[in-house]
């Protein structure tokens, strides 16, 4: 399902997303915005029940998610630089970006559920995998 979103990429979104899934997930820094007490409590209230350890792509892009998606991100109009902005999503939180993996999904979409991951532990294993190859790399350094 997500191959087929990325598939739907015009040509400079796909350049865009071909530039993003070459670079390391180390390149993806864990500062977002400073916004981010808004930005969960938000999201929470109005998705309580949404999971972000998995995202079905369903909840983000069928039409009755947009028609819920549409009034929470615009409340981040002139609050979030380019919310509305595409970039790609992980949507199991537990694997790296890659074609499979990726959705497209606006800027303070992304905000929202990685802040989420952050919050609910879902990007814990990601912190102690990245944490163990530093020391690794250290060690044959």
């Amino acid at each position: 399902m997500a191959a087929a979103g990325l598939a739907g990429l015009g040509p400079g979104e796909a350049a865009a997303a071909a530039q993003a899934l070459a670079l390391p997930a180390e390149s993806f820094g864990n500062d977002l915005t400073k916004a981010d007490d808004r930005i969960y409590e938000e999201f929470r209230q109005t998705f309580r029940e949404l999971r972000v350890d998995v995202l079905d792509p369903e909840e983000l892009k069928s039409e009755p998610a947009k028609a819920k998606w549409r009034p929470f991100c615009l409340a981040f109009e002139g609050l979030v630089e380019d919310f509305n902005f595409g970039t790609l999503l992980r949507l199991d939180s537990r694997r790296e970006y890659s074609e499979e993996n990726t959705i497209f999904a606006t800027r303070i979409q992304f905000f929202a559920i990685e802040i989420a991951r952050n919050r609910e532990g879902c990007n814990d294993h990601v912190y102690g995998r990245a944490r163990e190859t530093a020391a690794q790399e250290g060690k044959s350094g």
